[in-house]
């Protein structure tokens, strides 16, 4: 059961080249945008289409997989968890991001 505690399965499709970024550590981590739609009529029974945007992160040998393989544009699979992190900008106000860290990905379609 912790198994799914913090369990994210996402399908959609990459909105910018992946950023790949080798870290003096000697880890290599790949930050993309992932672009995920629901389909669903209005009340006046159109087909609409709600987009929603994640920031995803994966490191070491998922990155690698990403740098070689995913481009704009892509259809993946990711799974993995939620990370959130705060901040304080400049002028004082605290901020939130919340990301996606890939543990798994499914490459969908041709090369």
């Amino acid at each position: 059961m912790s198994t799914i505690k913090n369990y994210v399965q996402l399908i959609g499709n990459v909105g910018q080249k992946p950023t790949i970024t080798n870290l003096e550590s000697g880890k290599k981590v790949a930050r993309f945008s992932l672009a995920t739609n629901e389909n669903y009529k209005d009340a006046n029974g159109e087909k609409q289409t709600d987009t929603n945007w994640h920031t995803v992160v994966a490191w070491g040998k998922t990155a690698d997989i990403i740098e070689k393989y995913v481009t704009k544009g892509k259809e993946i699979g990711v799974v993995g968890k939620l990370k959130t992190k705060t901040y304080t900008t400049d002028d004082g106000n605290q901020r939130y991001v919340t990301e996606v860290e890939a543990s798994e990905i499914l490459l969908f379609g041709s090369k």
